[in-house]
């Protein structure tokens, strides 16, 4: 039985409102169960100094937590003078997802960038923020585009993210936090709308697992990812 009281195959309630910030080309506060995270999408009219003449643009990430967006209070990183290791390899996770499913010659010699800031965490974190994320990389997107600033869309498909592991023994979908921290295996799966892979992280916390157990997971992660897309579409209107 998980904590919870869900199915093994059942996802929390996900809910995605749009626009919910006044100044951001793009936003979207995304809600699976109790993590909470607020995405937003800034276009810059100036790539990297790395693609200068390049014709490629660029999508990069930013992710942080408030303070009180867990159990006990996190002091802030601007604080603290740096960013810790976690926040810097989630940022890199979401920017490499998000990339994924964007045709970079489209956009032409401009950068977005996705800011994801983590109101509530209750475990998927990461997977939260580039499902938003995408969201927010939509909208911005279809600013540039109504503006005539490109004349190509440059989404090629949909990203979304979604946590799977082992839990009590048995393969589960959509780890909460009391899931998360208890798991014998965890794992985070990226896929676009045509559910190819874009990222998998898997690692043995508690247990190591079987090939079965990981093609078992990722059975369970192409039909949460599904459900994933799915809300995307409906809170953009394309359903």
């Amino acid at each position: 039985m998980r904590p919870s009281g869900r199915k093994l195959n059942e996802m929390r309630p996900v809910s995605i409102e749009i626009d919910v910030m006044k100044h951001a080309e793009g936003s979207c506060l995304i809600k699976m169960g109790a993590t909470h995270v607020l995405c937003s999408a800034t276009i810059e009219d100036k790539a990297p100094s790395f693609l200068k003449n390049s014709g490629l643009g660029w999508v990069t990430a930013e992710y942080g937590m408030l303070p009180r967006a867990t159990n006990s209070r996190t002091r802030r990183e601007a604080a603290m003078g740096k960013q810790t290791g976690r926040t810097q390899e989630i940022q890199r996770l979401i920017g490499r997802a998000l990339r994924a499913g964007v045709d970079r010659s489209a956009l032409g010699e401009r950068q977005i960038v996705v800011d994801c800031d983590v109101i509530q965490a209750d475990g998927g974190t990461r997977c939260a923020a580039i499902t938003g994320g995408w969201v927010a990389l939509r909208l911005a997107m279809n600013k540039l585009m109504k503006a005539g600033t490109i004349v190509s869309d440059p989404m090629i498909d949909h990203v979304a993210a979604i946590s799977c592991g082992i839990y009590a023994g048995q393969p589960v979908l959509d780890l909460d936090y009391p899931e998360d921290s208890a798991a014998g295996t965890d794992g985070n799966f990226i896929l676009t709308g045509r559910r190819r892979l874009i990222e998998v992280q898997m690692s043995a916390e508690g247990a190591t697992f079987s090939r079965e157990e990981m093609g078992a997971l990722l059975d369970l992660a192409e039909a949460g990812a599904a459900e994933l897309v799915a809300a995307q579409k409906a809170a953009l209107g394309l359903i």
